[in-house]
């Protein structure tokens, strides 16, 4: 049974005076990325139409939506691994048109060099970018403490857990101190404590580092717990259907995964990506396959 579903009403809108001034100072901040109008047509099927949506500096927003409401694809537009039908991306005021160290990409699945070890991993990025090895080296070890894998710097991605492998991934990332830190459901293949563990890290680094990260997943309690603001997406084609504040105060705990503004906000996101009525909120009919009579219990 989801307590969400049974907790009494809130307002998802209704925020603390704490949490209306926090996001009367967000929204003082300079707009970091924009996106205007965005389209992306694959053979003639659209995956995503006319979005928009603005994120401010060092702000945590989370995209979320049923599959097939092209969160991935939005995420690669902007990280410039793909190009736009229609639209526009500005980052910084400037078009993006291609990759660049301006952005950080962390996906789910584990993007490591196998043959280079913790530190090289992180030291990767910046020799690209002109760095000496030594003074390549002494930035890779401070991000490599940021994330706290100094012991394991000489280890290889084969001898680390997934979560330490991700760990990594955001150092790596994070190395070339892009504008914008961009997240394609990078828990989505954890067990359940790895990636709870996770996402405290990831809220640590974010309070000690000026980074805007742009998040996808397609778990509630996760965007809820981790962002600012939540971008909703609906399918067929991806569009925004509402852009909410998240009104659970900061700092976060996993206590207030109960409290009545957590779960404000996860009904209405609910209510948003499975509306009362359609197939996915109906009951599953499930055609009975054994004999009448047959003991099944």
């Amino acid at each position: 049974m989801n307590p969400a579903m049974d907790a009494p009403e809130l307002d998802y809108r209704r925020q603390s005076p704490g949490v209306a001034a926090r996001f009367g100072r967000l929204r003082q901040r300079p707009v970091i990325l924009s996106v205007r109008g965005l389209g992306r047509v694959f053979g003639g099927h659209t995956a995503i139409g006319d979005i928009s949506f603005e994120v401010h500096r060092r702000e945590f927003l989370c995209v979320l939506g049923a599959s097939g409401c092209g969160k991935s694809t939005l995420i690669r537009l902007v990280a410039g691994l793909d190009t736009p039908s229609s639209g526009a991306i500005l980052l910084d005021g400037k078009p993006v048109a291609g990759p660049g160290p301006d952005r950080g990409m962390v996906f789910q699945g584990y993007t490591l060099f196998p043959w280079l070890t913790v530190k090289k991993n992180v030291m990767f990025g910046l020799r690209m970018c002109g760095k000496s090895p030594t003074e390549a080296e002494c930035e890779a070890r401070e991000w490599i403490a940021l994330v706290g894998l100094s012991k394991f710097e000489n280890a290889y991605p084969h001898q680390l857990s997934g979560g330490m492998k991700q760990r990594v991934a955001i150092a790596r990332a994070l190395a070339n101190r892009p504008r914008i830190l961009l997240m394609d459901e990078p828990f989505g293949a954890l067990d359940a404590q790895t990636r709870a563990q996770m996402q405290d890290y990831l809220l640590e680094i974010w309070r000690n580092v000026d980074v805007t990260i742009l998040f996808i997943t397609h778990d509630l309690d996760e965007a809820v717990y981790l962002s600012d603001r939540i971008l909703v997406l609906g399918a067929n084609p991806g569009h925004v259907l509402e852009v909410i504040e998240n009104p659970v105060p900061r700092p976060r705990s996993r206590d207030q995964f109960t409290a009545p503004e957590f779960l404000a906000a996860y009904r209405r996101i609910s209510e948003l990506i499975h509306p009362r009525g359609s197939a996915t909120a109906e009951k599953i009919h499930i055609p009975r396959l054994t004999k009448a009579g047959d003991d099944v219990e």
